[in-house]
């Protein structure tokens, strides 16, 4: 269904309500509106042919309407508009870039006020103004408009963008250039289309209740995991395109090999009882670690009632009895399950390999597969995530088979993988995606290397979505040969459908999942476009006891932003040559991909990151 309520603001002469009107369909309510009062426009000839046009069709006519105070123009039960116009916005003479601005940030606010949820807010920029690279050619940003700036702080995104084209409203010419009866320069212009963005609110850790035997645990998420624990994107009812992907890659490996589905656990494990291949890198320093707090509360969530929503945040549990949490130096505490223990999210699901091969029922020549997430402390990279949903392949055989199965295993992922990547590829297209195992040290273990055009056509990406790892001395069944094949789901999910930000596959916004339709793949686009970048630098003292760890430092970054940093670039070291002191320097880039984000709340976020730094780290900032 198309927009049933239009409102138009900052109409000089009314061409464009004119225009307009008459291509609407008679159920559509229109409203023009002019800051202007209609003295004023009794001078215009133009004006008031476009007036009386207007009133002939019965559209709603309304002066002195300040297009920054729009709330007060309407009584409540004629707000929600399924649109707003504002075309070529200007604050009249010789108003430079920043009084421009300000009228632009004032009007994205106001509009939240009488905008339907689902509503659009289009706004024509005559070329460069808007300061995205949507404009061609584009301004330096300090002297544009920052039009998606501009609209964060109304809590709109950028949505659309498309050419501004006059001939679509036939008669319309627009006015008001420099106060004067000019049109303005729309040659190149664009209409920007913004849409409501979801409130950071939503992203702050959740608390989770588990069972243990007869009792309950609380336990928080951890703030650099915020809204990733418990969201079901592999379950059976989900249309996530990492469930998608993965049923994909689980038909197409049925038709080569015998499966048995594995169904995967909560991802909650204790130290004790799991075995991990140890050319899998799962440093108990990178792994989060949960603290489990008896709650003997009387509150309703726990001794009463549980409703569904609270069954979304519950996690049973068979056993837990001792557990060992790792100290830097290299000893280990023991905690009981009474009152308060400490547990560790997987960050593979290699952890599980030993008890799949070593049950009695395990079938050698047969395909096993694991599917579930897993979460690692990492890095801020592009396409490094801390928390990724993760297949795992575990074929056994024969030592005298092993030279046939492993490279006809390889040989057919190859292929599967090939598949989905090009699927996105425009028909005839010169571009390409090619799947490579790059051999290790171990000649018998690969990292599965993609190199792909899929997120843009000017530049490959080469990217390792996985890994081989086969025959390891601490996985021993028998005398069978083991394959272990490990793909990061998510990145493959991206490949294929050309996501280029991983933290969209975690968005609470439901315009993502319209995006996929059962059956087709087809490229993904973005409801929100050209995000502005905020750059901020920070300098801290270390403290020589305590030691610096840059990985805890991102951690602590990721936290704090809520993701919304994109970059850590380490700027420089110095020492001080009197107090021997060491300082470091990184600059860090925020940048949202699903939500509006402002300056003031980066500031924030800035001003919040310092002091934990100093309490977590024990740094000093300068």
């Amino acid at each position: 269904m198309g927009p049933r309520r239009l409102l138009l603001v900052g109409e000089g002469n009314f061409s464009f309500a004119a225009a307009l009107s008459e291509t609407l369909d008679s159920s559509v309510c229109l409203t023009a509106t002019c800051l202007q009062h209609p003295a004023e426009l009794a001078r215009d000839p133009v004006a008031r042919e476009n007036l009386q046009r207007l009133r002939e069709r019965g559209t709603e006519i309304r002066f002195c309407v300040d297009c920054t105070q729009l709330a007060n123009a309407f009584e409540p039960q004629d707000r929600e508009f399924d649109r707003i116009y504002f075309n070529f916005p200007h604050c009249g003479r010789k108003a430079g870039v920043a009084k421009n601005r300000k009228l632009l940030a004032k009007f994205f606010q106001s509009c939240v006020d009488v905008l339907a949820e689902e509503g659009e807010v289009h706004v024509a920029l005559c070329r460069g103004q808007g300061g995205t690279s949507a404009d061609k050619p584009q301004r330096e940003w300090h002297n544009s408009w920052q039009v998606v700036a501009m609209a964060a702080l109304g809590g709109l995104i950028l949505s659309d963008v498309l050419p501004f084209r006059c001939e679509a409203v036939p008669g319309y010419k627009c006015t008001g250039y420099r106060s004067q009866d000019k049109s303005f320069h729309i040659e190149g212009a664009l209409n920007h289309i913004f849409t409501r963005s979801l409130p950071f609110e939503g992203s702050q850790p959740r608390v989770f209740s588990i069972k243990l035997g007869d009792q309950w645990f609380s336990f928080s998420e951890p703030k650099a995991l915020a809204g990733k624990l418990n969201r079901g994107f592999l379950e059976a009812s989900s249309c996530h395109p990492i469930k998608i992907i993965n049923e994909k890659l689980i038909v197409e490996l049925g038709k080569i090999f015998p499966l048995k589905r594995l169904k995967c656990s909560f991802p909650l494990l204790p130290l004790e009882g799991t075995s991990v291949l140890p050319s899998w890198n799962c440093d108990s320093m990178s792994s989060f670690w949960i603290n489990l707090h008896e709650d003997n509360s009387d509150s309703e969530f726990l001794n009463g009632e549980i409703t569904k929503e609270m069954e979304d945040f519950l996690v049973s549990f068979s056993q837990f009895s001792i557990y060992k949490s790792p100290r830097r130096d290299g000893k280990e505490v023991h905690e009981g399950i009474s009152g308060q223990a400490k547990v560790w999210l997987r960050s593979s699901l290699l952890v599980h390999v030993q008890a799949i091969i070593q049950a009695p029922d395990f079938l050698p020549g047969s395909l096993y597969i694991l599917s579930g997430p897993v979460f690692r402390k990492c890095h801020i990279l592009p396409f490094t995530m801390p928390a990724f949903h993760e297949t795992l392949l575990i074929l056994g055989f024969n030592q005298s088979l092993k030279d046939g199965c492993l490279p006809s295993l390889l040989n057919h992922l190859t292929g599967i993988l090939d598949s989905f990547l090009t699927q996105t590829l425009p028909e005839g297209s010169m571009l390409s995606s090619s799947v490579e195992f790059v051999p290790q040290l171990n000649a018998n273990n690969y990292m599965i290397h993609v190199k792909s055009h899929n997120f843009s056509p000017d530049s490959a990406k080469d990217l390792i979505i996985g890994s081989v790892t086969s025959s390891a001395a601490n996985i021993t069944h028998k005398d069978q040969y083991f394959v272990f094949v490990s793909i990061n789901l998510d990145l493959l999910a991206m490949l294929t459908w050309g996501i280029a930000d991983w933290r969209m596959l975690w968005t609470f916004d439901n315009r993502f999942m319209k995006k996929f339709v059962p059956g087709e793949i087809e490229p993904f686009k973005s409801y929100s476009l050209y995000p502005p970048c905020y750059v901020h630098d920070i300098s801290f003292w270390l403290n020589e006891e305590k030691g610096f760890d840059e990985l805890e430092f991102h951690t602590v970054a990721r936290a704090v932003s809520q993701d919304t940093i994109i970059s850590i670039q380490f700027l420089g070291r110095f020492h001080h040559p009197k107090t021997e002191q060491v300082s470091l320097c990184y600059r860090l880039t925020y940048q949202t991909c699903d939500k509006a984000l402002t300056q003031q709340q980066v500031a924030s976020m800035q001003s919040q990151f310092r002091k934990e730094i100093q309490q977590q780290l024990h740094v000093i900032p300068r």
